[in-house]
């Protein structure tokens, strides 16, 4: 999942930032709204976290705007204006949670995965394919009911495979969603991911080559070339 953080201050947006790739999550940064405009109007984001008061201006502003044009993504505004009235003002103009200054980071990062989850099309919480059960709730896999051992992103590239199961998942759209704007887009570190993903997951393969594209999450086929 990507996510867009906007903080004009520099600290504060670095540790955000650093705490939700920790999370498995690609994160941009941008320091004020005109950034955060551009941002939004090349990439396409699963949630976008605002700090509310910019040098700027009013990020509830700017989100009622998005709104007004179409715009989707869900928002999570961080504040330090904290009164009922300040709530209900960014919940009105379309903003979908508000977090108030100072916050724990896990409850943030909980919050953001939720709003990530939301963005998507709606599916049941745990997944099947094969012996293979993917629990996007709990962030848990297991395989034959064993519990494997995944990283943050090896889980990432997973869940985005397993809400397209059985379509060709291009390898440009897994750098879009698990990989921020610091990674190389013609480095391995896909193909590094996915080798390592599965031999965890172990055989028979659930993820499929699709030469020329990507990948697929899929059942067992026989003669599958997958490992190559």
């Amino acid at each position: 999942m990507r996510v867009l953080v906007v903080e004009d201050d520099a600290d504060l947006r670095f540790a955000v930032a650093a705490a939700l790739r920790g999370e498995g999550l690609a994160v941009d940064e941008a320091a004020d709204l005109p950034a955060a405009d551009e941002a939004l109007f090349v990439t396409a984001y699963d949630c976008a976290v605002f700090d509310r008061m910019l040098p700027s201006g009013d990020a509830v502003d700017f989100v009622h705007g998005l709104r007004r044009a179409g715009h989707s993504v869900p928002v999570l505004f961080l504040t330090a204006r904290d009164t009922v009235a300040d709530r209900v003002e960014g919940f009105a103009v379309g903003g979908d949670d508000y977090l108030v200054k100072p916050f724990a980071v896990p409850e943030l990062a909980a919050r953001v995965h939720s709003l990530c989850r939301r963005a998507t099309t709606l599916r049941p919480p745990v997944q099947r394919f094969a012996d293979l059960e993917i629990d996007t709730a709990r962030r848990q896999v297991h395989r034959g009911g064993v519990l494997l051992s995944l990283t943050r992103k090896e889980f990432a590239v997973l869940e985005i495979l397993a809400t397209r199961a059985d379509q060709a998942v291009p390898r440009t759209d897994l750098i879009e969603k698990c990989w921020d704007e610091m990674a190389e887009p013609n480095s391995n570190v896909v193909e590094v991911l996915v080798s390592q993903l599965r031999r965890k997951i172990g055989d028979p393969p659930l993820i499929h080559t699709v030469r020329g594209i990507g990948y697929r999450l899929a059942p067992p086929t026989a003669g599958d070339s997958s490992r190559r």
